[in-house]
């Protein structure tokens, strides 16, 4: 990290007119495989990328927090380190940055905060799903620690930065923050949750992964897209559980469902084509059948931004997720055995995870399914949304002597079109490798 930190040294003298104390690093991640299931309790298969957030900081008397970044359009902020507020209808920058100083005061139950000077850059493009934000977080986490003078495990650092996310509105899941903590330099990471671990994932000889940029923003704190997925998936959580006559009151996600009925991935399947109907459900049905009324309905399932809500498509959410969850399991299971095919078989899994993100769970968009044909056409094995969706990256799985190729497809095919993509290509289209967790660098 030398030239970031050097540049970043400077523009911290140039706004405090003091140099910085330490630095601390966060990592942006591609998920290879497992969309949209780690709220649903199921494991994951991301890899850390080298991209990433830093910030250089120093500590001070001033009991202020003082926010800037190198990037002009991110507005300095300041705040009294004792009156931390974060306004969830109006997701900045800076509030993500307070997530995870809050988030680490709570858990450690801290009366007051060190004041600081902080100065961010980072190398992950904004709403791209290489999570950009939960790095961020993760960032402004590990510089809360070090500031304050504590000391926490990098797994009690992801556990508590995946919570305190939601001050900001999105209830996610941890796997950005897990890997974002955990990840080595060499290996993707199944991601399992509760109690949270991590297994290295040794990929295949002889391809090569590439994130591609549809160059559409998706910002999921300021949508309701995302934790309108997460409400579903709690609704149909609870009216399966109520078709087998457990009690629901309790089950929030499908994973605890399983767990709870103690049967395979395959008989979740086969309960989801006999219970729920692909037809969506309107509030009434939900009500009817749960036996609650429309103001249990949305003070103890609705989440705020989706009071809204008139119709839930329970089956097709259900169904991507009991699907996505086997993609993950059979995508470790080629890794760990490493047959002759691994390759063809990865990328088979890649591209049926694609097409239920956007048949089913419908968490694409137009241009990353043209980028994802693309990708095919231009020679990868495999290729699929990563992140959220509605927007960002895709992720390719490419046979090495094959990328030269893939790369020059791709720009003529996707980039070279448009203008805009054009303009934005340096940074939008790139091979990766996986990158090493976040840290703590003291300057001098």
């Amino acid at each position: 990290l030398p030239d970031m930190t050097d540049k970043l040294k400077e523009a911290f003298r140039g706004k405090y007119g003091q140099m910085p104390q330490f630095f601390a690093c966060a990592p942006g991640r591609v998920n290879l495989i497992g969309e949209h299931i780690d709220y649903c309790g199921y494991a994951v298969l991301p890899m850390a990328i080298e991209q990433n957030i830093l910030a250089a900081v120093s500590v001070s008397d001033s009991k202020t927090i003082q926010l800037a970044n190198t990037e002009p359009k991110y507005k300095d902020f300041t705040v009294s380190a004792d009156g931390i507020f974060i306004d969830r209808e109006n997701p900045q920058w800076h509030y993500f940055f307070l997530c995870g100083v809050r988030g680490i005061q709570e858990h450690l139950s801290l009366s007051s905060l060190a004041g600081m000077c902080c100065m961010v850059d980072g190398t992950i493009p904004a709403s791209s799903g290489l999570s950009s934000s939960s790095a961020l977080v993760c960032c402004a986490g590990l510089v809360t620690m070090e500031a304050n003078q504590k000391h926490l495990s990098k797994v009690t650092l992801a556990e508590t930065c995946a919570k305190c996310e939601r001050y900001i509105g999105t209830e996610g899941g941890g796997m950005d923050q897990s890997i974002s903590f955990l990840a080595e330099e060499g290996t993707a990471k199944l991601i399992e949750f509760n109690p949270l671990r991590a297994t290295d994932v040794r990929l295949p000889d002889g391809a090569v992964f590439v994130i591609a940029n549809c160059c559409v923003e998706m910002n999921k704190a300021a949508s309701s897209h995302f934790n309108m997925r997460v409400v579903e998936c709690r609704i149909a959580t609870k009216m399966l559980a109520k078709a087998r006559g457990l009690d629901w009151s309790h089950l929030l996600k499908l994973g605890d469902l399983q767990k709870e009925l103690q049967v395979s991935l395959e008989q979740m399947l086969e309960l989801v084509e006999e219970v729920l109907h692909p037809e969506p459900y309107s509030r009434d049905e939900i009500c009817k059948t749960l036996g609650i009324s429309t103001e249990q309905l949305c003070e103890d399932i609705l989440s705020a931004n989706t009071q809204h809500a008139t119709d839930f498509k329970l089956y097709q959410r259900a169904r991507h997720v009991y699907s996505e969850a086997a993609h993950v399991l059979q995508f470790k299971a080629a890794c760990d055995s490493s047959p002759a095919n691994a390759v063809a078989q990865l990328g088979d899994l890649m591209n049926r995870s694609h097409a239920s993100c956007r048949d089913l769970y419908e968490c694409s968009c137009p241009e990353l399914d043209q980028l994802v044909d693309i990708c095919l056409q231009a020679g990868a094995v495999g290729s699929r949304l990563t992140g959220a969706g509605w927007g960002g990256c895709t992720v390719s799985m490419v046979p090495g002597e094959r990328l030269d190729s893939f790369l020059q497809t791709v720009r003529e095919h996707y980039y070279v079109p448009d203008a805009r993509r054009s303009a934005l290509e340096k940074q939008s289209l790139f091979v990766t490798r996986p990158g090493r967790g976040a840290a703590i660098f003291i300057e001098g």
